[in-house]
């Protein structure tokens, strides 16, 4: 009883420290801590705006939620023996280390040439932090729901965000992996 709540006390100081540096990374890379605008929203709802991964939430935190069932599902599936809490921190590491890449440079650009996301600039601290809480609430979600039902709701945000914003977790994939011209033009007749 004691080792496991060491254990679990242990994880929950790791996860703390990812988050914190995760903050560090990002500020010294050069990245606001909040929106330039000055202030924090709960949601943006502009997506070629530049409160766009700015703010807490906006329409890629639906995307974050996503990252968090597929951790779950990934580590479940070649991690099964460690503690769900175990798995945790590390797909708040992965999903860490893509907030760090994300905000590089090299992405930046990527998306910028690429994608739809011809204006993003990267994301603020609090934007990249919310992310990874996102992502947190997906897991919970893949750990506690039935796999269909997570399954369902996973495909409905992305059938969601595709007619809401014409992007979603698939096509912002695709786009930065292989561009395909035809759906960059469908996006930007948003």
């Amino acid at each position: 009883m004691m080792r496991a709540l060491r254990i679990r006390r242990t994880i929950w100081i790791a996860i703390a420290l990812i988050l914190l540096a995760t903050a560090g990374v990002l500020l010294a890379m050069g990245r606001p801590p909040i929106c330039t605008c000055g202030f924090v929203k709960l949601w943006e709802s502009g997506v070629n705006s530049a409160g766009n991964s700015q703010h807490l939430a906006d329409w890629y935190s639906f995307s974050h939620v996503i990252h968090g069932m597929i951790f779950y599902a990934l580590l479940w599936r070649f991690a099964h023996s460690w503690r769900r809490d175990t798995r945790l921190a590390w797909a708040m590491a992965i999903e860490a280390g893509w907030e760090i890449l994300e905000n590089a440079p090299i992405i930046i650009n990527r998306y910028r040439t690429a994608t739809m996301a011809i204006g993003y600039t990267g994301d603020s601290v609090l934007n990249s932090l919310s992310d990874v809480v996102m992502m947190i609430i997906g897991f919970l979600i893949a750990a506690r729901a039935p796999v269909r039902a997570t399954v369902a709701l996973a495909l409905g945000f992305e059938l969601f965000t595709a007619w809401a914003i014409r992007d979603n977790l698939t096509l912002n994939v695709l786009m930065l992996v292989w561009p395909v011209e035809a759906i960059k033009l469908w996006q930007s007749a948003l």
